[in-house]
């Protein structure tokens, strides 16, 4: 009798994309933590769980510095999945693996507590799964066979929400409540107020633009450059703003 000792088997092995926060630090490191730590304080969250690739491209460092910097990265509860940019010979066996060709995504898991009606084919496809309790549903928005150049959300983005697409702008018919966040590729429009976060130009779109109807704002970025609450003119609480960015500078104006 002749006995199979090794039958096939198959491997399912797919790609995925994931929008990943990209960290530059500047030396001297120290001070360079400090304005993290800043950052960290005033906008409690920001880096859990997201997956966060650590950009030293421009940097002339050794890997006993890298590996430190990842050490104070870590003790900060912040993870790194990957490096970018820097000498191959900087990592070796343990440290995050070096990571080259980074581009936008075309699929995002976002917190939502419904889908997203699409209009006139313009915004982007949306499945729900089920609710969970004591924690917001989830929706895949999706790339749709044609570019979509914006994303229209419907209602109030809810404490603890984030709504992600890289694609291009987000509208948002209702307010982001505090603990809440918008990421766009493209601009942000919020018809009503916004009291959470805003993050526009997030793959690389200096041009980008924020507008809301009501700004009482935690944080807003543009481009990578982020501003707190506490660098805005306390005047533009409560009112009609656009922010722009000339050069490393986010610019506000109040519009009636």
């Amino acid at each position: 009798m002749t006995k199979v000792l090794t039958e096939p088997r198959s491997i399912r092995i797919k790609g995925r994309s994931f929008l990943a926060v990209v960290l530059t630090p500047d030396l001297p490191f120290d001070d360079w933590l400090v304005r993290l730590d800043d950052l960290a304080a005033r906008s409690a969250g920001f880096f859990l769980g997201r997956p966060v690739v650590l950009d030293v491209s421009d940097l002339e460092i050794d890997r006993p510095q890298l590996k430190a910097l990842i050490a104070e990265l870590g003790s900060r509860n912040v993870s790194i999945m990957g490096i970018e940019g820097g000498r191959p010979s900087l990592v070796e066996p343990g440290m995050p693996p070096m990571l080259k060709g980074g581009k936008p995504a075309a699929d995002y898991e976002v917190p939502r507590s419904e889908v997203p009606e699409p209009v006139s084919g313009k915004s982007a496809e949306a499945t729900a799964n089920p609710p969970v309790e004591q924690a917001p549903p989830q929706v895949v928005v999706q790339q749709s066979q044609v570019s979509a150049p914006s994303l229209i959300v419907r209602e109030t983005v809810r404490s603890g929400q984030s709504v992600i697409y890289a694609q291009g702008d987000v509208t948002v018919i209702g307010s982001v409540q505090s603990g809440a966040e918008v990421i766009a590729g493209g601009s942000v429009h919020i018809y009503g107020a916004l009291r959470g976060r805003a993050l526009a130009g997030c793959v690389g779109n200096a041009d980008a633009r924020i507008f809301c109807r009501k700004f009482e704002s935690e944080l807003v970025a543009i481009d990578g450059v982020y501003a707190m609450t506490d660098d805005m003119d306390p005047e533009l609480k409560g009112h009609p703003v656009q922010l722009w960015l000339e050069g490393d500078a986010i610019m506000t104006e109040r519009m009636m």
